[in-house]
């Protein structure tokens, strides 16, 4: 029984797989089907297993469902089309095609990292569909000075008239494993990384294991918003938020966190130990989830 799937008070909650989208989206989904639903979004590269060890802490506590997607490109969802791009807000469409399979027309959105900087753009720009946010160390968006446009869209022209590569192999999950850890954009452990690596490889004839990671998602983006329009977003976000940072991760005291978070009409923040993926680190879970929990416990 892995202890990823234990709850506060010991059960065992095995996560159910969901097939949304006509297909098109992979899920995994923790607690009552017929109970309140919350959204989970992941960060860049990685899948629905970054709530596999939250998830299970928060749906007896709130009494919530919890469906975390795989984002298409991500884990077991279809890649996008040939010719297509992946934009950050083509990642919206995700969360409203999920939410038209599960008959949402509104709902609380938990995101980590990119996952974040969607669930800002939906609460922003559709804000009947949001009812709250609670965002785990990501804000706002990766921005692009207006006056580097043009270099942005040349280095992402350049990028996808090249050749795809083809997605990586390694000897055994371990290998697979060591690679995240040691190629990370942020630093992340062996036993952080375990979940997100075995639900992003599948086997191959010859008894290795092959990412399933859409290699186009490795590409730089073509456009990106302004740092003024992502701040523009941001202070048109009118839902409840949560945000919970780790001491370790990619917001803090830097200039530019300092400015979201200025951006926002009102926020709770709580840092926390741990890095970037604090909510999947098993010495950092608990305290993510207690924070969740009391906070949304209490505000309902």
């Amino acid at each position: 029984m892995p202890p990823s799937s234990l709850t506060a008070a010991g059960r065992f909650v095995a996560p159910q797989p969901l097939s949304l989208a006509q297909g098109r989206l992979a899920a995994l989904s923790w607690g009552r089907s017929d109970a309140p639903t919350w959204l989970a979004l992941h960060g860049w590269l990685d899948n629905a297993a970054s709530f596999s060890r939250l998830a299970p802490l928060l749906v007896d506590a709130l009494d919530i469902r919890i469906v975390a997607l795989d984002f298409h490109g991500h884990g077991h969802s279809a890649h996008a089309p040939q010719g297509s791009d992946y934009a950050l807000w083509d990642y919206c469409h995700d969360v409203l095609d999920a939410m038209v399979s599960l008959e949402l027309e509104r709902c609380s959105l938990l995101a980590h990292s990119m996952g974040a900087a969607v669930a800002c753009l939906l609460a922003a720009s559709l804000p009947e569909r949001v009812e709250r946010l609670t965002l785990i160390d990501g804000l706002g968006a990766l921005s692009t000075p207006s006056n580097e446009t043009a270099s942005q869209l040349r280095k992402g022209l350049t990028a996808y008239r090249r050749p795809l590569s083809n997605a990586p192999c390694y000897r055994d999950i371990d290998s697979a494993i060591a690679a995240r850890v040691a190629g990370g954009v942020t630093p992340v452990d062996t036993i952080t990384a375990a979940p997100l690596v075995e639900r992003n490889t599948q086997p191959t004839a010859d008894g290795q294991v092959q990412m399933r990671t859409d290699s186009r998602l490795l590409k730089p983006s073509l456009v990106r918003f302004t740092p003024d329009q992502v701040l523009a977003l941001l202070a048109d976000i009118n839902a409840p938020l949560l945000l919970i940072e780790g001491e370790q991760g990619i917001l803090g005291e830097r200039a530019w966190a300092k400015q979201a978070r200025n951006a926002l009409k009102a926020l709770t923040r709580h840092v926390l130990s741990g890095g970037h993926h604090l909510h999947l680190e098993p010495h950092a879970v608990a305290n993510v989830a207690a924070v969740i929990n009391t906070h949304w416990g209490k505000t309902g």
